[in-house]
């Protein structure tokens, strides 16, 4: 029986399967509603799937999900939910305390968090007076505050300006998971940044895995010189199978 105010649904995610081995840094590709926001917000524990099963850090994300969020920091990419009429200090100093960081240990994470993302001098504005740019860096702060095993970030580099985003993809290569040796997955659009970043590349369409390889190994595979011609390449090879009787 159809039900005429009833939302049409969609499948997010078709029988996905891929892992990450810890201090590996993964970037998602793929074309806007591929499911790659969806995936990382399953993971973040704040979707649960309708069916199949997600880990994260080794704890399933629905039945162990409390064991799952100590172990992760996660960044939307979007609406970064602070407090406006806090400073962003004490926006810092709230969700340090969540995570059971607090006093002289808080503090000094917090200045050097900030001075990482070069928001260290604005710290006692309040948030609502901040810039887009601004608010962004705040939100990748709080993101790293708590030192977490593993990072889900979504298009991290997209409200930074180009200066401030090469310097934020060095120290997300360098020292977050190089020097900390922690796991990253994230989702971008920007080619050049997954180049930089990456260490394998998941390719998403529609809901599935079209390929995971390195860029490296896409671009051989491919036959292709870019990453983006290797990523079209198997986009239109996915597409014209779909096509098949």
């Amino acid at each position: 029986m159809l039900t005429p105010l009833a939302r049409p649904t969609q499948c997010a995610l078709a029988g996905i399967s891929f892992s990450v081995k810890r201090g590996e840094a993964v970037a998602l590709v793929g074309p806007n509603g591929a499911g790659k926001s969806t995936l990382l917000r399953i993971l973040a524990t704040l979707v649960y799937p309708t069916r199949g099963r997600a880990a994260l850090g080794g704890f399933d994300v629905e039945r162990e999900s409390a064991q799952a969020r100590q172990r992760l920091g996660y960044h939307t990419g979007g609406d970064e939910g602070f407090y406006g009429r806090l400073t962003g200090r004490e926006n810092l100093n709230f969700f340090a305390a969540m995570n059971d960081l607090m006093g002289r240990a808080a503090e000094e994470r917090i200045g050097q968090i900030t001075e990482w993302m070069g928001i260290a001098g604005e710290l006692d504005r309040q948030v609502r007076t901040f810039s887009t740019g601004m608010t962004h860096r705040l939100g990748l702060s709080r993101a790293f505050l708590h030192g977490p095993e593993i990072l889900l970030l979504d298009e991290p580099t997209r409200s930074l300006d180009p200066l401030a985003a090469a310097d934020f993809r060095r120290l997300l290569k360098n020292e977050i998971v190089q020097k900390r040796g922690t796991t990253l997955l994230f989702a971008s659009h920007t080619l050049a940044e997954v180049e930089e970043i990456a260490d394998r590349v998941v390719l998403l369409g529609k809901g599935r895995v079209l390929a995971s390889d390195s860029p490296r190994g896409l671009r051989a595979a491919a036959g292709s010189s870019t990453l983006e011609g290797a990523i079209a390449s198997f986009s239109r090879d996915a597409a014209g199978a779909e096509e098949l009787p």
